[in-house]
């Protein structure tokens, strides 16, 4: 049973396999199935983009939020999979801790879809691989600077980068970046950071869950991504995975610019989910 829990859980071969279905019409493979939503934390893009490409597959999307299941308190994990099972031939859930995906997992009663976690977002870094590609024509030798915090979005978009030959580069305030991530180019400088990219990607200085004070703002000024940090990377289209704060990570110029691609980015959030639920239901 395949599960996509991370983008280690993929090859090479299956993400291309994945963009590739991404943009082919929509096979019914989920006609009269259904598709467990459980969100712990709330999000427009992910729940939209989800229960619109289950749609678009046949099926029929469930939301659930944590107090209809009480996970750990009134049923046990095990008992919980085993349930949705029943009812559901994928379940996706949206959590603060990637232990709980593990877990489910385990039991192998359905194929497990991460929606996001606190250490991964395997369905944003799809999205932004296709968007990239889309833009450039290529992935192999894209060079993407990521300015910001080294978090669930830029861990799984270096991981992706790693796979498909693209130069992944993070440029985050000391102490914010990517720990010991292996193969990652790792600065402190937004500036260097940004030469010779296709690609300038940031997301929000303080993430759901995060903690937010006085000195992580004063650390990410100098990482605001305006006009003057894009104008050193000339030929770069900018993306973010949003909710975007203006006058934040990013300027409203930037990002409401003609080098912006965000809308379809946050589109391809739609086209990606249904080629990952594809790849988890194709038989080998």
């Amino acid at each position: 049973m395949k599960h996509l829990l991370s983008i280690r859980d993929l090859t090479a071969a299956d993400v291309e396999w994945i963009l590739a279905a991404s943009e082919q019409p929509a096979p019914r493979v989920l006609q009269d199935k259904g598709v467990a939503l459980y969100f712990e934390k709330p999000s427009s893009r992910t729940r939209n983009s989800m229960e619109m490409a289950t749609a678009q597959l046949g099926g029929h999307p469930v939301y659930i939020q944590p107090a209809e299941l009480g996970i750990g308190t009134r049923e046990s994990v095990v008992d919980v999979t085993h349930t949705l099972a029943c009812y559901h031939a994928i379940i996706a859930a949206r959590v603060f801790d990637h232990g709980l995906l593990e877990e489910m997992a385990r039991v192998d009663a359905a194929p497990i879809l991460n929606m996001l976690s606190g250490t991964d977002h395997p369905l944003q870094a799809l999205a932004d691989l296709l968007t990239v590609r889309q833009l450039l024509g290529r992935l192999d030798g894209a060079k993407i600077a990521f300015i910001g915090e080294g978090n669930n979005v830029s861990r799984s978009l270096a991981e992706a980068c790693a796979l498909v030959g693209a130069e992944f580069t993070i440029a985050s305030p000391e102490g914010y970046g990517l720990g010991n991530a292996p193969d990652v180019r790792q600065l402190t400088d937004a500036e260097e950071a940004v030469e010779g990219a296709d690609i300038v990607y940031t997301d929000v200085w303080v993430s759901m869950g995060a903690e937010d004070s006085p000195d992580r703002r004063a650390a990410f000024e100098p990482f605001q991504v305006d006009e003057a940090l894009m104008a050193l990377a000339p030929n770069a289209r900018f993306l973010h995975c949003l909710p975007a704060h203006r006058g934040e990570e990013v300027t409203a110029p930037v990002i409401d610019g003609l080098r912006s691609a965000v809308w379809p980015q946050a589109e391809n959030r739609m086209h990606t989910a249904r080629g990952a639920m594809l790849w988890m239901l194709k038989k080998e």
